[in-house]
């Protein structure tokens, strides 16, 4: 009788500790899928970390693709951020990468059309009943080919409102990754980073998410 007691309190034990992993879905672009790796080896013994099949690129591309990414599963966290693809010109003439081109090319959404898809993506969001986390947009260098140094802030004020005004907690994560980008940054003109710099940004992701598990 005794065996079988200690039996029942393992199992018991063992059901407690995996009701207590959480499901945390993350939502960005290039940024986010450079440090999510990262995370989830942070995160692993307390919480499956997914992200958002392919890159989340614009507000546009989130309004498409948003209910595959929720795939009707029950989170618990969902982090997102759009907002460099956002504010990113192209021209279908540049031979840079992603025909980035901010002297002859077209903004993908102004900061009122950013707000707009962002309002209507918050409201699905809120739907979901997850806890929500907006990860401000990183920096942009001044030498970025299809970004001007700056807009970045546009957008994170308008998006931090959005979220002040939802209830929606906020991971500011600019000047983290400003400093970040002095010593690894992939270059002076790209706002991607050496896998240090994701992994430096993936503690400031991680330290915020162990709060909110």
């Amino acid at each position: 009788m005794y065996k079988y007691l200690i039996i029942l309190i393992a199992l018991i034990s063992f059901s407690g500790f995996q009701q207590k992993q959480k499901k945390v879905l993350i939502i960005g672009d290039s940024i986010s899928i450079g440090y999510t790796p990262f995370v989830k080896e942070a995160l692993a013994d307390k919480a499956t970390v997914v992200h958002n099949e392919g890159n989340g690129q614009h507000t546009g591309n989130g309004l498409k693709k948003l209910d595959s990414w929720l795939n009707d599963e029950k989170w618990d966290v969902i982090q997102f951020n759009w907002g460099l693809w956002d504010l990113c010109y192209r021209s279908p003439n540049s031979k840079e990468q992603g025909n980035r081109d901010k002297i002859n090319g077209k903004i993908t959404y102004s900061v009122e059309e950013y707000q707009q898809n962002l309002e209507q993506l918050v409201k699905k969001l809120k739907m979901t009943g997850a806890k929500l986390i907006f990860v401000t947009t990183s920096y942009v260098p001044e030498n970025e080919a299809g970004r001007f140094a700056g807009d970045e802030l546009k957008y994170n004020k308008v998006a931090k409102q959005i979220m002040k005004e939802n209830g929606i907690l906020v991971n500011d994560i600019w000047k983290t990754t400003k400093k970040i980008h002095k010593k690894q940054g992939q270059a002076l003109n790209n706002v991607h980073y050496t896998p240090e710099g994701y992994k430096q940004i993936a503690d400031k992701i991680t330290s915020f998410l162990k709060k909110e598990l």
